[in-house]
């Protein structure tokens, strides 16, 4: 039986998910994990504890608690239960209180709160990249922060959504296609914006694999087709010294993070 795992919080249970999937990556071992939001009264906390006091009746295993609770009488409920309580707020808290000289003033939802100038960075950078996804149209290009670049299916829409969303990056997107590869350049519109270039490649029995599960057994998933494409497009970038990364083994997150660190791009919001 799978080890049992709560995360739980009056907010939106984001960093106690997020910190916690971290911790227990470390550990090879499967979870059953259950994300439990806005956890904001008495009674709710009350169900939730008697939900995880059955769990520990049920398996007769402790069941681990990820929670990041701001309110204290939310949160001593937690503690009360027969879980195994990892409180990520409050273990920072106190010595941050010491450091600063100050007494924390918490507030529920202030961590993924809506910022009126964040908030409206990130959705602007989000309707800029669905508007510029796939290269749909290059007559905006120029207000791009970023471009990507790459082969069909490479990763380039998921990785320019998420810089859009978790940094509020303006990331345009760009397909080299089969009939690109005879004679593959950059458009105009991508040459004079060459700065704001990133490529992403990927091993081609990987990008056969991803091809073949949308267009079974077609000329656009043949192996063979894959590979030149992947080899010319690399080749254009080696030869326009545009700087890539490979996305074969790396998930969303670890493409962003890398292109940031690369680019030197800074996030628009928190």
């Amino acid at each position: 039986m799978l080890r049992k795992v709560f995360y739980i919080s009056d907010g939106t249970a984001i960093t106690a998910e997020v910190f916690g999937h971290a911790v227990l990556s470390q550990f090879p071992v499967e979870f059953d994990a259950l994300t439990i939001p806005f956890v904001e009264t008495e009674a709710k906390a009350q169900a939730i504890k008697a939900q995880i006091d059955d769990c520990f009746i049920t398996t007769g295993e402790r069941p681990l608690v990820f929670h990041s609770i701001v309110k204290p009488e939310i949160r001593d409920i937690i503690f009360s239960s027969e879980g195994i309580d990892y409180d990520f707020l409050n273990t920072f808290v106190a010595p941050l209180e010491k450091q600063l000289g100050m007494k924390a003033s918490p507030v529920v939802h202030r961590t993924h709160g809506k910022d009126n100038e964040g908030y409206e960075a990130r959705i602007e950078a989000i309707n800029y990249t669905m508007d510029n996804d796939d290269g749909q149209t290059l007559k905006n290009i120029d207000s791009a922060d970023l471009v990507l670049l790459g082969v069909s299916r490479c990763g380039k829409t998921p990785s320019s959504l998420y810089l859009s969303l978790q940094f509020g990056i303006k990331a345009a997107n760009y397909p080299f296609v089969e009939d690109d590869m005879d004679n593959l350049k950059l458009p105009p519109e991508l040459k004079r914006n060459k700065k704001k270039l990133f490529g992403l490649t990927i091993d081609p029995v990987r990008l056969h694999e991803i091809r073949q599960s949308r267009m079974e057994n077609s000329r656009y998933s043949s192996l063979r087709q894959c590979r030149i494409e992947v080899k010319e497009v690399e080749m254009m970038y080696k030869r326009e010294r545009i700087p890539y990364v490979d996305t074969t083994n790396h998930s969303v997150e670890e493409i962003a993070t890398k292109i940031l660190d690369v680019t030197g791009l800074k996030r628009h919001m928190f």
